[in-house]
């Protein structure tokens, strides 16, 4: 295929050889450097309201996505009404409009199944430009147990009692919103222990902070990337096990290690693909751990799993975000295709979703959709590395009422 930019350069040089009998046609305007929202037409808002569909999201009604959007509006009234939520180039947001304007959306939601166009009139569309990389991730299931024995020798631990954690911000203004993980010893504090002290050096064996035991190590790493995830227990029953707490660490991609050190090619890589080499070098595979020295810790639950608002994710529909740059308790339009991997076609996705969740590496403009439990939701959430695109949904009542909405 022909690069895009190659094609145009080849149009310019056929008008140059017309002799100037035909216009040269506008260039298209670039993307901005730095992340922005910017404004949609209301012409064009009623046309991308028009093609938004439920189906990708095995949804029956726009009613079925009330009791997530009511967990988005508990979440937005815990904070406080006049502090900016977002600062983005194109847009000023308080936590205050972002409320209204998302009460009025569950306030709609009745209508919307006769009538999704009201979501372009009663609603202005803000594009995150530039462009989205959509990630996945998935509840996980892993054979465990709450005892230890030869086949489920693993540990799964809880927040140690010896972890420590400072908030800067408190000594100092420039560190605002910063935290120190850290332990102590005798009379200095260091560094939390990482993947290779706790798991290979047993750093916290015999303390009493083990939760449960795995009978796969590469499970309990997978467990800790995805944050939750359920218990196979060995007596036929399951538990949620939840995000408890992180050692501090900087987190270390072992893809990226595959890639750069050329055991896997970059066009192969996929959670799968990672996995599959794991457990088939076991000679490397410890010391390629290892260098993640990023740690998480548990808890069990009977219910789950939770985002950062605390309420349960729904599969397709709970998304992760930079808080910085979507604030939590959104509702955005996400428009992108995820592979359907019983057919090998790629299937259309324009819905609705729910700001609800964060992530280490959920950096910028990225978001990680939420895919559900099983095989099928590991299958999309291990693969899943799209482009996309993110309209924030606004109330253009709400909006019209402050002037500073946009910067």
């Amino acid at each position: 295929m022909i690069p895009r930019n190659a094609l145009f350069c080849l149009f310019l040089l056929v008008l140059f050889a017309a002799a100037g009998c035909v216009s040269e046609p506008p260039a298209p305007q670039p993307e901005p450097a730095t992340p922005a929202y910017v404004p949609v037409d209301q012409a064009a808002a009623m046309g991308l309201a028009s093609a938004l569909s439920l189906k990708p999201q095995n949804l029956c009604s726009w009613k079925d996505l009330r009791p997530g959007i009511e967990d988005n509006l508990r979440y937005i009234r815990s904070r406080p009404r006049d502090e900016v939520c977002v600062r983005r180039p194109g847009l000023l947001l308080t936590w205050g409009q972002l409320y209204d304007s998302v009460s009025e959306l569950d306030g709609l939601l009745d209508q919307l199944d006769a009538d999704p166009s009201l979501l372009a009139e009663r609603f202005a569309w803000f594009r995150l430009a530039p462009g989205t990389l959509l990630t996945g991730y998935y509840e996980p299931w892993l054979k465990a147990s709450l005892t230890p024995d030869a086949t489920y020798k693993y540990p799964l631990y809880g927040v140690p009692g010896d972890l420590k954690v400072a908030d800067l911000g408190a000594f100092h203004p420039r560190w605002a919103g910063q935290r120190l993980v850290y332990r102590v010893e005798g009379d200095a504090i260091k560094p939390y222990f990482g993947r290779s002290d706790i798991d290979g050096q047993g750093a916290l064996a015999g303390k009493g902070d083990e939760i449960a035991w795995a009978a796969d190590p590469v499970d309990v790493f997978f467990l800790q990337i995805q944050g939750s995830g359920r218990l196979d227990l060995a007596d036929g029953t399951y538990r949620h096990i939840l995000y408890g707490g992180k050692n501090g660490r900087q987190y270390v991609s072992i893809g990226r290690i595959l890639i750069d050190e050329g055991y896997v090619p970059k066009e192969e890589m996929s959670m799968q693909r990672i996995r599959k080499f794991l457990n088939e070098h076991p000679d490397v595979a410890e010391d390629i751990l290892f260098r993640n020295p990023s740690y998480v810790f548990f808890q069990l639950a009977d219910e789950g799993p939770f985002g950062s608002i605390n309420a349960i994710l729904t599969p397709r529909v709970s998304v992760a975000v930079d808080r910085s740059m979507i604030p939590l308790g959104s509702v955005v339009a996400l428009r992108t295709a995820l592979m359907d991997y019983a057919t090998g076609e790629a299937d259309p996705f324009f819905s609705l979703v729910l700001a609800q969740d964060t992530g280490g590496a959920i950096q910028n403009t990225r978001m990680d959709l939420f895919c559900g439990t099983g095989e099928a939701a590991e299958t999309l959430a291990g693969h899943l590395q799209e482009g996309a695109e993110v309209y924030m949904l606004l109330s253009r009542r709400v909006l019209a009422s402050l002037p500073n909405n946009v910067e």
